[in-house]
């Protein structure tokens, strides 16, 4: 059932942006989970803003969507939160004001923090930079796997 939530939530806020042979993005919502049950399995992109009709909001889901394939491959998850009057413990704990965007590594640490919409593209070359994707490289593991 979680899983037909987050493919119906992925459509409606992509507004049908999945690229064909892409697979549908895992998206949570941040009241419903929490950033220790992804420690050192899953990369996180958290994706927050006041509302979830914000404009960069959409585009930012739009983006992500368009090349779901690069961040699955990167094992990423992707954690919306648009409810600033209704505080999730993600939200308490990165502070974001108004449109963010955070990627955390799987070692839990914070790895960029943008104010607006960022390319799939971008996202992917940051996280390849890292060392924890640097050595899965070198292991011959494309994230996890």
């Amino acid at each position: 059932m979680k899983q037909l939530l987050t493919i119906v939530f992925t459509a409606f806020l992509a507004f049908g942006a999945v690229a064909e042979g892409d697979p549908p993005l895992d998206i949570r919502r941040a009241d419903e989970v929490s950033l220790a049950e992804f420690l050192w399995l899953n990369r996180l992109i958290v994706v927050f803003a006041d509302t979830e009709r914000d404009p960069a909001f959409q585009k930012q889901i739009t983006l992500l969507q368009e090349r779901s394939s690069d961040l699955s491959e990167r094992d990423v998850i992707v954690i919306v939160d648009f409810e600033p009057d209704n505080p999730s413990a993600i939200r308490e704990k990165l502070r974001p004001r108004g449109f963010g965007f955070v990627l955390i590594d799987k070692d839990g640490l914070v790895k960029l923090r943008k104010a607006s919409p960022w390319d799939t593209r971008e996202i992917s070359r940051s996280i390849d930079k890292t060392d924890l994707r640097q050595q899965e490289l070198r292991d011959g593991r494309n994230g996890g796997t």
